[in-house]
């Protein structure tokens, strides 16, 4: 079995219904829930929203390789409503699911990037994983979620979602 985190995010519509039907959805398509981190608000990272976020990661047991579990996420966006990315720029959105890390595997393609480039530059990232795998090493960086987390130079605002 294959241990990944995944992060959910979106800023349009009821995110929070939003992410209860993706969890619903990756525990039938994808694999077994293990732990899932609080809800955390945060304002819109790498362009400007009228709308916040709200984040969540997740870490499942699944089967699945990392490639046909990137096709299970991006189905899932789809079907709840996700519409194709136009452009490489950063936008609103209504569900986006990052693979975060896949066992401790490093995977470097043209359409998967494991563990995720930025997740270190990004608090909001940051402050969900610090809830579910605080001691967890990245495998590319070699620290720990609580040493990246305390040494993140992210200004933007992050709280806790209500």
């Amino acid at each position: 079995m294959n241990q990944v985190v995944l992060l959910l995010g979106g800023n349009i519509g009821n995110v929070k219904s939003v992410f209860s039907e993706t969890i619903k959805l990756i525990e039938t398509l994808c694999g077994k829930l293990l732990l899932k981190s609080n809800l955390y608000e945060s304002e819109a990272w790498g362009f400007s929203s009228n709308n916040n976020f709200l984040n969540q990661a997740i870490k499942i047991e699944t089967e699945l390789s990392a490639m046909d579990l990137l096709k299970s996420t991006q189905s899932i966006e789809l079907k709840l409503g996700r519409e194709q990315k136009t452009s490489i720029e950063y936008q609103s959105r209504l569900i986006d699911i990052d693979i975060l890390f896949y066992n401790s595997d490093i995977i470097n393609t043209e359409t998967l990037i494991i563990p995720h480039s930025k997740l270190h530059l990004r608090k909001f990232t940051l402050d969900c994983l610090m809830d579910i795998i605080p001691s967890y090493i990245h495998p590319k960086l070699k620290q720990s979620i609580r040493e990246l987390y305390e040494q993140c130079t992210d200004t933007e605002k992050v709280w806790p979602y209500e």
